[in-house]
């Protein structure tokens, strides 16, 4: 039953047709506060879900403020890791959400960060091996969002940290990896091939110019990545609705880059 039960989830967060996803994090609250965009949640999360967005991501306490009971329906990821940015330690993630919590809340899948390379790496892939178990026992999909991060880690956005991370998460049973763009179809096409379930790149830090972002995305959708799970770049856009059609258009229906910012006019 497990199966299909992860099926049926999954379908909720990735597009049948393109089989590809766009995702919005929105679960910046606990680690920077309530910053830009993430104010007025319920407007928040219309806006993306209006642009066309798959899913949002919500920590369990904010799903209350965003769920609006009206409008275009939308997918919910529930993190399970936090950590605060004035905290001894912010790459110490922990589990602050259950799988089981998850459910009650009405979650299409879950979200675990893991920071490969981090002091406390052990205890994160423990977690994250733990996590992958009971989502395969209840049949929901996981999200290993997978970051090199670290004392070792001399470039976060280097191929040989970023595969490796991709492939962890893979290795301990997650559905699909979220991870660093590489700079470069080249190098990114490594982690692809390194990662046997479908990869998404992060956002990062907000990006300069609109036209940064979607070639981003359209490099590594060029490649075989499967999505984004991009967050600050959309939701503190100068009009997100528009931004998230635009993503959304690369993602599913791999129009140019000319085209994309032809939306955002």
């Amino acid at each position: 039953m497990s199966d299909i039960g992860k099926s049926v989830r999954m379908e909720r967060i990735i597009d049948r047709k393109s089989g590809n996803t766009v995702i919005v994090p929105m679960d910046h609250g606990i680690s920077s506060g309530p910053i830009e965009g993430l104010i007025d949640m319920k407007r928040a999360v219309d806006a993306i879900a209006e642009g066309g967005a798959d899913a949002v991501l919500l920590h369990k306490g904010i799903v209350r403020a965003g769920h609006r009971g009206y409008g275009r329906d939308i997918g919910l990821v529930i993190h399970l890791s936090a950590s605060t940015s004035l905290g001894p330690d912010p790459l110490n993630k922990v589990r602050v959400t259950t799988v089981e919590e998850a459910i009650k809340l009405g979650a299409d899948a879950v979200s675990v960060h893991v920071n490969i390379g981090a002091e406390n790496e052990p205890e994160m892939l423990r977690k994250l091996g733990e996590t992958a178990q009971i989502c395969e026992e209840w049949g929901m999909p996981l999200l290993a969002m997978m970051y090199p991060r670290g004392k070792k880690v001399t470039d976060e956005h280097d191929v040989k940290f970023v595969k490796h991370a991709a492939r962890v998460g893979a290795e301990l049973g997650a559905d699909i990896i979220k991870t660093n763009y590489t700079g470069s179809p080249d190098s990114f096409r490594e982690v692809v091939r390194g990662t046997p379930i479908p990869v998404v790149i992060a956002g990062g830090p907000k990006m300069e110019t609109d036209k940064e972002v979607l070639e981003m995305i359209k490099e590594a959708m060029d490649v075989g990545g499967r999505g984004v799970s991009i967050g600050r770049n959309i939701f503190q856009h100068r009009n997100p609705t528009k931004m998230t059609k635009a993503v959304a258009d690369i993602v599913h229906k791999n129009i140019s880059i000319k085209e994309a910012l032809e939306t955002l006019k």
